[in-house]
C-alpha cells in the first residue's frame, strides 16, 4: 500500500527530534511505499512544496536529510517556521467568506460555557470549530492561499470582536492589543498547512492512508486529506501537544503551545516574543517540541496609530528563544489552549486510529475526546542491540554503586536523589553514586552547578588517612569519556539504576536499563509503572526517604537484584523493541485499509482502469470491513454504482434440474 507519512521538524531531517523512530518504521516496512510530507524547520529554497529524489542523501535549503531507503518514493517539504506572503489578493466575495469562516473559528475559541452547560455545549462548539476550519481550507484551495488573509488587519479585528462578544471567556474579555497580535500570529502559523498544495489527486489524494507522527500542525494535512479526498488518518502521539502546553504554563519554557515555533507579540513598535522550547520529553527519544525562531506575519502596532481599529499590522518581527515570559498573559494562554484543544478534538474525531505511546498519553487523549474504540497503544520501539553485551554477559558492576543516567535538568529532581543518597550512606557507608549525563541547555547547566554545590555540602571529601587525597562519593560524568564510552557502559557501571524524575512521558532511559538487565528504583510519574510492570521498585516522587529505603533494600539483596534484572530485560525485549513497534503499525495499517479504503479509480496511460491499484486488503469480504458512516468516501466508477452481487440459494427448479443432470 502507499502511505503518506506526515512529520513536523523531524524525519527526514538529520537533526529531527522524531526522525529516529520514523526512519526505523519506514525501513521496517519495506513491502509498502512511503511518501514523506514534512513541515520543515527553515524556509526552503524549493518553494512551498518541493520534491526530493528517491533514496540517497538529500539537501533542502542547506539542511541535510537522512539517507532514505528505496521504498520512499517522494519527499515533499514546506516551510513551517517561516513563510512568505502568498500575495493572493481576495475579491469582495472571498473577503466575505474569510470573515465568516475566521470569525466562526475564533468565536468557537472564545466561547465560555458555564460548568453546568459544558457537556451539552461541547459538541456544538466542536462542530462550529470544524466547519470554520474546513471552510478556511476550501477558501484557501479556491483562492490559492490563506497566509495573507491570516496576517491581515481583518483577522485581528475578527479576533477582537469574538473576545468582546457577550458570553466570551472572562480571560478573553481582558485581552489587550499585544495579546490580540500574539494570538493572531500563532493562529497564522498553526494554520499554514491549509495553504499547501498537498491535497490534490497526485499528492495526498493518491495515498491509501495518512500517518501523522504527532498531533497539532503535523496532523492538519492528514485532516485535510481526509476532508478533500477521503483518505483515512492514523495519528501517533508519543507526547500529547495539549499536555505540553499545560506543562509549559506561563513561563518561557513552552509558553506558546503547539510545538516548534512560538508566537510573536509586539506593542508600540517593539516585538515581544512568546515562543521557545516545549518542556516535556516523551518516550523513545522523541522530544515534544523544539526550538523555534518563527517569523510571523503579525508583528507590531505602529506607535502613532497604536489601536487595532486604526493601526497597521506589520510583518517581520521575530520570536526567539530568549523571549520574555511577560508577553504570555492569561488571555493568550486561554485562547491558545482553546485552539489546540479544539484542534485535538477534531483530529481525534476524524482519525481512523489513534496510537498513543503509553497509557499516560492515552488518558490525555481520552480527556480530549478520543474514542476508546479507535485507540491502539503502540509502545515506542528501541534498539536493544547496543545493550545486549551488558544484558547477557556476566555482571561485573560494583555491587555498592548506584547509577543515574539521563539529561540533567530540573525535571529530573537530582536534588531529591542527592538527599536520598545521604540517607543511603547512613545505612551503607561505602556506597557510591554516579550521575552520568549532559546538561540540557543553559537551565540544565545552572542546575548541574547547583547539584555539584549540594553534593559538596552533603558529602565533604573523604580521605582514608591524614596524607591521602579525599574523594567525594558522588561523581558527575558524561557519556563519551574514557570511563563511560557508551550508554551501555553507563548502565553497566552500577548495581542499581535510579530514576528520580518528577515529570516524565515515556521513560526511555528506564527501558535502556531494563535492556541491560539492571534492577531499578523509579519514581511513580508518567508511564513508569506501565513500563516497569513489577520488575523494579517504584516510590512516590519528591520523597527522598522512600527512594533511599528502596535503594538500600536492593543493595543489601544481590539475589533479588539479579532476579529483578532478568525479569526486566525479558519484559523490555518483549514489549519495547523496534520489531514489535513495526509489527504493530503494520497490523494497524492493514486494519485501517480494510475497514475504510479509499474508493478511487486509477487509470493507466491509455485511460483504462488500472487493475490492483487498491491494496488487496481493501477487498477482503466480511461485515467487519464495512464502511462506517463516519468515513467519507469518494465516488467509485460508474460500472460499480449498482448494488453488490450477492450469492443466491438454489431454488426448487434449479435443484431439480441439477438432480436430473446427475
Amino acid at each position: 500500500m502507499r502511505i503518506g507519512l506526515l512529520t513536523e521538524g523531524g524525519h527526514p531531517y538529520v537533526s529531527g527530534d522524531a526522525g529516529l523512530w520514523c526512519d526505523r518504521l519506514v525501513r521496517g516496512l519495506a513491502q509498502h511505499e512511503f511518501e514523506l510530507y514534512a513541515l520543515g524547520r527553515i524556509e526552503h529554497r524549493g518553494g512551498q512544496g518541493s520534491q526530493g529524489s528517491q533514496g540517497g542523501q538529500g539537501r533542502q535549503g542547506g539542511q541535510d536529510w537522512v539517507a532514505l531507503p528505496p521504498q520512499v518514493t517522494r519527499v515533499r517539504t514546506a516551510p513551517s517556521w517561516t513563510a512568505e506572503d502568498d500575495r493572493v489578493v481576495y475579491g469582495r466575495r472571498a473577503r466575505r467568506r474569510f470573515a465568516e469562516c475566521y470569525g466562526e473559528l475564533v468565536a468557537a475559541l472564545c466561547e465560555g460555557p458555564g460548568a453546568e452547560a459544558a457537556r451539552e455545549a461541547s459538541a456544538p462548539q466542536a462542530d462550529r470549530f470544524a466547519n470554520a476550519l474546513y471552510g478556511l481550507a476550501d477558501l484557501a484551495r479556491d483562492e490559492g492561499g490563506l497566509v495573507g488573509a491570516l496576517r491581515s488587519e481583518q483577522a485581528v479585528r475578527a479576533l477582537e470582536r469574538a473576545c468582546r462578544a457577550p458570553g466570551a471567556l472572562r480571560t478573553a474579555r481582558e485581552v489587550r492589543v499585544a495579546d490580540l497580535l500574539t494570538v493572531t500570529a500563532h493562529l497564522e502559523h498553526a494554520l499554514r498547512p491549509l495553504s499547501l498544495d498537498w491535497y490534490e489527486d497526485d499528492a495526498l489524494g493518491a495515498v491509501d492512508l495518512c500517518h501523522a507522527t504527532s498531533g497539532g500542525p503535523a496532523a492538519l494535512p492528514g485532516l485535510l486529506a481526509r476532508h478533500f479526498c477521503g483518505v483515512p488518518l492514523v495519528v501517533t502521539e508519543y507526547g500529547v501537544r495539549l499536555r505540553n502546553h499545560y506543562l509549559g504554563g506561563g513561563s518561557g519554557e513552552g509558553a506558546v503551545p503547539g510545538g516548534p515555533a512560538g508566537g510573536c507579540a509586539g506593542a508600540g513598535g517593539s516585538a515581544g516574543a512568546a515562543g521557545g522550547r516545549a518542556g516535556a520529553v516523551d518516550g523513545g527519544g522523541v522530544e515534544a517540541g523544539s526550538r523555534g525562531d518563527a517569523r510571523t506575519g503579525v508583528g507590531a502596532v505602529g506607535g502613532a496609530r497604536g489601536a487595532v481599529g486604526r493601526g497597521a499590522v506589520g510583518r517581520g518581527a521575530v520570536a526567539g528563544p530568549g523571549a520574555s515570559a511577560a508577553a504570555v498573559t492569561p488571555a493568550v494562554r486561554a485562547l491558545l489552549a482553546a485552539f489546540h484543544g479544539r484542534l485535538a478534538t477534531e483530529v481525534y474525531r476524524q482519525a481512523a486510529r489513534i496510537t498513543p505511546g503509553n497509557a499516560h498519553a492515552r488518558r490525555w487523549q481520552e480527556r480530549c475526546g478520543a474514542d476508546r474504540a479507535k485507540i491502539r497503544t503502540v509502545h515506542p520501539g528501541m534498539d536493544a542491540t547496543p545493550f545486549a553485551e551488558v544484558g547477557e554477559g556476566p555482571d561485573t558492576a560494583d555491587p555498592g554503586t548506584l547509577v543515574w543516567v539521563g539529561r540533567i535538568e530540573p525535571a529530573k529532581d537530582l536534588v531529591s536523589l542527592l538527599h536520598a543518597f545521604a540517607e543511603v550512606r547512613k545505612e551503607q557507608p561505602g556506597t557510591r553514586l554516579r550521575v552520568i549525563g549532559a546538561p540540557a541547555g543553559p537551565e540544565g547547566e545552572a542546575y548541574l552547578g547547583h547539584c555539584r554545590v549540594l553534593a559538596a555540602q552533603l558529602f565533604p571529601d573523604e580521605a582514608d588517612g591524614l596524607h591521602s587525597v579525599g574523594d567525594n562519593p558522588v561523581s558527575f560524568e558524561e557519556i563519551g569519556g574514557p570511563e563511560v564510552p557508551t550508554p551501555a557502559d553507563a548502565y553497566g557501571a552500577g548495581a542499581v539504576t535510579v530514576l528520580s524524575s518528577v515529570v516524565e512521558g515515556f521513560p526511555a532511559g528506564l527501558v535502556e536499563a531494563m535492556f541491560c538487565g539492571r534492577a531499578t528504583v523509579s519514581t511513580d510519574v508518567g508511564a513508569v509503572v506501565e513500563v516497569i510492570g513489577g520488575t523494579g521498585l517504584v516510590v512516590p516522587p519528591r520523597n527522598p526517604r522512600a527512594l533511599a529505603e528502596a535503594c538500600v533494600a536492593l543493595l543489601r539483596d544481590p539475589e533479588r537484584r539479579a532476579r529483578l534484572g532478568a525479569a526486566a530485560r525479558a519484559r523490555a525485549l518483549e514489549l519495547f523493541t523496534v520489531e514489535q513497534n513495526v509489527a504493530a503499525f503494520h497490523g494497524i495499517y492493514l486494519e485501517v485499509v480494510s475497514q475504510c479504503p479509499v474508493r478511487r479509480v486509477v487509470l493507466d496511460e491509455s485511460g483504462e482502469p488500472l487493475p490492483f491499484a487498491v491494496p488487496a486488503e481493501a477487498h477482503v469480504p466480511g461485515r467487519w470491513t464495512g464502511l462506517s458512516s463516519r468515513f467519507a468516501t469518494r465516488r467509485g466508477p460508474g460500472w460499480a454504482a449498482g448494488p453488490p452481487v450477492r450469492g443466491m440459494t438454489p431454488g426448487p427448479s434449479i435443484a431439480a434440474s441439477e438432480g436430473a443432470a446427475r
